[in-house]
């Protein structure tokens, strides 16, 4: 029986940056839309609002679904299109664009989207740039 030798076994074992970062800000996303529904309102820095809870909770599923798919380029492509949506709440916020009426974000939230929406788009597009 051929036993690979233990660089082959380090390659397959190594994850990227983007399988990381997903692994990581997946379960958090879907942390924050529960504790979004527990924390009352007046003690949040963020919005509380059903809609957004719900909007982590689910982005978070899918994000934790493409982690366990152990598709190489998805968590690419997720964590750059959830930094460009990140940055577009930025945006709608400041222009009172949809979903603001559903999503009621504050100035911490607007915060959070430019700061982890950059990191994002930045991260998955190494990724992608990088693919062969």
């Amino acid at each position: 029986m051929l036993r690979p030798d233990s660089t082959q076994a380090m390659a397959a074992n190594r994850k990227t940056l983007n399988y990381l970062t997903l692994a990581i800000f997946a379960p958090v996303l879907v942390l924050v839309g529960i504790a979004g529904f527990l924390v009352p309102a007046e003690k949040s820095l963020t919005s509380g609002a059903p809609a957004y809870n719900i909007f982590h909770i689910i982005f978070g599923v899918i994000g934790l679904l493409i982690v366990w798919s152990r598709k190489e380029l998805l968590p690419s492509f997720f964590n750059a299109g959830f930094g460009i949506i990140d940055l577009y709440q930025a945006a709608a916020s400041f222009a009172n664009l949809p979903p603001k009426q559903y999503f009621l974000w504050t100035s911490v939230d607007d915060f959070l989207h430019v700061i982890i929406g950059l990191a994002l788009l930045i991260i998955g597009g190494y990724g992608l740039l990088r693919r062969e």
